[in-house]
């Protein structure tokens, strides 16, 4: 018999009515990073920043099973690490959101991936905007440039 905590989650948990799991989670991120890494656009940056990409993949499962199934096995601070990437800007979130876009068409049944790319499109807001105040720029102009 499950905890009631487990069912709980399970009922307000958003990937759990689009049927994502652990496993869909794992392979989503295992499968986006691996393009990420070899993007010529993100790659320089990330490959820069990431010294353990096995640790690193394992933290970002650990990120996207905490959104989408309430896990909350995520323990991080992403918007103090994008905003201290002085390198990074409107163009490296539009292309990052790309990628994802195409990975979650990839690997994800249709409304999984939907759901994925939604959560994918507020993060990416929310970081831009973050990394845009945290440097005292103008707020990039949001959701029109990434579609």
């Amino acid at each position: 018999m499950e905890d009631s905590s487990a069912i709980r989650r399970a009922r307000v948990a958003p990937g759990v009515a689009a049927g994502v799991d652990e496993a869909m989670v794992s392979r989503l991120v295992t499968a986006f990073y691996g393009k990420v890494r070899r993007d010529p656009q993100l790659g320089p940056i990330f490959n820069r920043e990431v010294e353990d990409w096995d640790e690193h993949i394992a933290k970002l499962c650990d990120f996207w099973s905490s959104v989408l199934l309430m896990t909350g096995r995520f323990k991080g601070q992403p918007m103090l690490v994008h905003a201290k990437l002085a390198d990074i800007g409107p163009a490296h979130f539009v292309r990052w959101l790309e990628l994802f876009r195409q990975t979650a068409g990839e690997v994800c049944p249709p409304e999984a991936a939907a759901l994925f790319c939604a959560k994918a499109d507020s993060i990416g807001e929310s970081l831009q905007l973050g990394v845009a105040v945290s440097r005292g720029e103008p707020l990039p102009p949001l959701r029109a440039q990434s579609r």
